[in-house]
């Protein structure tokens, strides 16, 4: 059996590292290669970098702090932020990236998604979906450049599929920052709809979290806020998951440094 991932997220807003509360409240938070040296001593599964301004602000993200990231990053990197042509992301690749996640660039053109796929392969291409609940409690999509679509989460979900993309990363924007757990119903909704791994982000605030979003069918779970403010590590995570019966990673030492 696969084993089932912890992915810190690092967000940026151009060149550092923030933290933000239904993408709206933000705090800083620094440097992003000190942020990432934290990450890479405690080998995590996966690391993912995205830039929240990219696409707001029509600019790619950074090279040069990607390429920087990527050298301090002993573990997969995924890379997201303005990507809007194969050209963003052979040159995102070639700064050191693995994987490179698209976001509103998908949602504005989904055939895009699909060439980069038939380029670079379904392994390396990732969707981001962001969600929230409008007042009448339906799922409903954003995006991080702030623009509600019309599109439902069903047609996006399948238009995923269609494109035949790697990965979906699945955000809960109404939980983003609250650290009061993963949306456990979207995240079963979403795979009872698709056949890729889903990767549930929003919301975790306890080891505990992590098994609960594995077990209503993420294959990975990601985090920032529980890892910036708390003195939980992923760690600690992967050993609650490993407590409910789910494959993890071999353990770091018991005597990893804490925040």
């Amino acid at each position: 059996m696969l084993c089932k991932r912890v992915i810190p997220i690092v967000l940026l807003d151009g060149y550092s590292v923030l933290k933000t509360i239904e993408f709206k409240v933000r705090r800083n938070l620094g440097n992003p290669i000190t942020v990432v040296r934290i990450y890479n001593s405690r080998k995590v599964d996966e690391l993912i970098l995205l830039d929240i301004d990219a696409s707001k602000e029509k600019r790619a993200i950074d090279l040069h702090t990607v390429n920087a990231v990527a050298a301090e990053c002993f573990m997969p990197l995924t890379v997201g932020g303005g990507v809007k042509n194969c050209d963003d992301i052979s040159s995102i690749l070639k700064a050191g990236a693995d994987k490179v996640s698209i976001n509103s660039s998908f949602l504005e053109n989904p055939d895009f998604v699909k060439e980069a796929v038939k380029v670079f392969g379904s392994q390396c291409i990732v969707v981001s979906i962001d969600i929230e609940k409008n007042k009448k409690n339906e799922y409903e999509i954003f995006s991080h450049n702030g623009v509600k679509h019309s599109i439902t989460v069903i047609s996006a979900l399948n238009k995923i599929l269609e494109c035949k993309a790697g990965e979906v990363l699945l955000n809960n924007v109404n939980l983003d920052g609250k650290m009061m757990g993963y949306d456990l119903e979207l995240i079963k909704m979403v795979f009872s709809k698709v056949n890729i791994p889903i990767i549930a982000a929003g919301g975790a605030s306890k080891p505990d979290d992590f098994a609960e979003a594995i077990n209503s069918g993420a294959a990975a779970a990601a985090a920032a806020s529980i890892f910036h403010f708390t003195s939980f590590t992923p760690n600690d995570c992967k050993e609650s998951m490993a407590k409910n019966g789910i494959p993890v990673r071999k353990h770091v030492a018991q005597s990893e440094s804490r925040n």
